[in-house]
């Protein structure tokens, strides 16, 4: 049953009402911004005048660090997809998500006002003032609902879907911008993707059925635990769930070798039991974004990123392993026309081989290992930036919309499994979840899966 519509109050109509005017300043301050980026950039590449991209970068961030929103998850997803933009940039623009002050009581009654009504403090039992936790397009609020149960109040901060169409005009510019300047990376098909990501994102009636959809995946998961929602005490732009008591991640970094390799298996299956039984990942690796229990399960917190797959891309993921096991430059090639790669010459194919093999390394040993070789980062640069180097010559590649999440959500794993010096038999693991892999089944459980949730399909 769904929930009833929310009843606004006075505080809906002010937000409304300065909507135009907070509008019109962000326009003005992020125009301006990317304007001068846009000018630097044209600058190098046009005058031979050479641009301090740290001091340029960090400019950047001190003009835009009082805006709260969708620029703080732009730098999110950018951190982990190479090339599309400097990284200086993207380094800096990760600090408007690390410095992200809550908003105070007198704004939280307003918003709350606004979802649920006049009174609403009538329906919990208590409700904390201080946020627990904020983060780029809202803030958390414990509480206690009238039936006793701790509660996660997850609160949008006002106008962010008008915030995410602003941003993203001025993000169209510096991809353009930098277009110009690098060939190595096209980058319309990942802006494509970040865009509709960040408008799924500031819907949080989707995001409550994603959070329905995880509970049905991992219901035989007995290491992975998801919130309950609460529709009742949900709108579009108030997410009400059940609180999952845990530690953060990174508290657990220094425990023993068996609890650090549990929590990082735990990690594993929650986020690929739904990448390949429903062809669905949890797109956002960020480390709030779950918690460790006594028993070294672990809790998802975080629906709002979530991606739908084509079974025919899952197969590719799954193809390309098998290619570079065994040296299949046809099965290889299969794999990228299945994602949409075109006109591929043997030169580009042997460089996205050259990275594809570094990115499947820790799954072609069977042995347990940490998932980082020795000097790995190192490595890892030089790796990305032969390929760099080599795509820029060759002329440049169009990377599929579905790049931006399955990579962020790869080199996010990773990290997590680096922070916690895990030492698995990556190998079996990954065979453990392919062995039986029928795209056709697939199909069928996605399916069935996003109809029980009722989500809708991706934009």
């Amino acid at each position: 049953m769904r929930r009833p519509p929310a009843r606004p109050g006075n505080a809906a109509r002010r937000d409304e009402e300065n909507r135009l005017t907070g509008r019109v300043r962000r326009y003005t301050r992020v125009g301006t911004a990317v304007g001068g980026i846009a000018a630097r950039f044209a600058g190098e590449r046009y005058l031979g005048v050479r641009m301090d991209r740290d001091r340029s970068a960090e400019d950047l961030r001190r003009a835009l660090g009082g805006l709260k929103g969708p620029l703080m998850k732009v730098a999110q997803l950018m951190s982990t997809v190479p090339d599309v933009l400097p990284p200086e940039y993207v380094a800096e623009l990760g600090e408007l998500q690390a410095n992200a002050p809550p908003m105070g009581w007198l704004f939280v009654r307003r918003r709350m006002t606004a979802e649920l009504g006049d009174g609403w403090e009538k329906r919990f039992r208590s409700f904390e003032r201080k946020a627990a936790a904020a983060a780029s397009l809202g803030q958390v609020h414990r509480a206690v609902g009238l039936d006793g149960r701790s509660l996660a109040c997850k609160l949008q901060y006002p106008d962010m879907a008008s915030a995410v169409e602003a941003d993203l005009r001025q993000l169209r510019v510096v991809f353009a911008v930098y277009r110009r300047y690098d060939k190595a990376v096209d980058p319309r098909e990942v802006q494509a993707e970040i865009a509709a990501r960040l408008r799924e994102e500031v819907d949080y009636d989707r995001e409550l059925r994603h959070m329905e959809l995880y509970r049905s995946m991992h219901a035989e998961e007995e290491g992975v635990h998801v919130p309950e929602p609460v529709t009742g005490l949900s709108t579009r732009r108030l997410l009400t769930m059940t609180w999952l008591d845990g530690r953060r991640l990174l508290e657990i970094a220094d425990e023993d070798i068996e609890t650090r390799n549990a929590v990082a298996y735990n990690m594993f299956r929650a986020w690929y039991v739904p990448f390949y039984y429903y062809g669905i990942i949890h797109g956002d690796p960020h480390l709030g974004n779950y918690t460790v229990r006594a028993d070294r399960s672990v809790n998802l917190l975080d629906f709002g990123c979530i991606r739908v797959f084509p079974p025919t891309f899952v197969k590719g993921v799954i193809d390309l392993y098998h290619a570079i096991a065994r040296d299949d430059r046809a099965l290889a090639v299969e794999a990228y026309e299945s994602w949409g790669f075109v006109d591929l010459s043997n030169e580009t194919i042997d460089t996205l081989n050259t990275w594809a093999s570094f990115l499947y390394a820790p799954l072609l040993e069977d042995r347990p290992r940490p998932i980082e070789g020795s000097n790995s980062r190192v490595y890892g640069a030089q790796v990305a930036g032969k390929v760099h180097r080599e795509l820029r010559r060759l002329g440049g590649v169009r990377p599929p919309r579905e790049f931006v999440l399955m990579d962020r959500a790869a080199i996010g794993l990773g990290s997590v499994f680096m922070h916690l010096r895990a030492e698995i038999n990556w190998h079996r693991l990954f065979h453990d979840l392919i062995a039986d892999f029928d795209a056709d089944t697939l199909a069928a459980r996605q399916a069935e899966a996003m109809k029980s949730a009722d989500v809708p399909p991706p934009a």
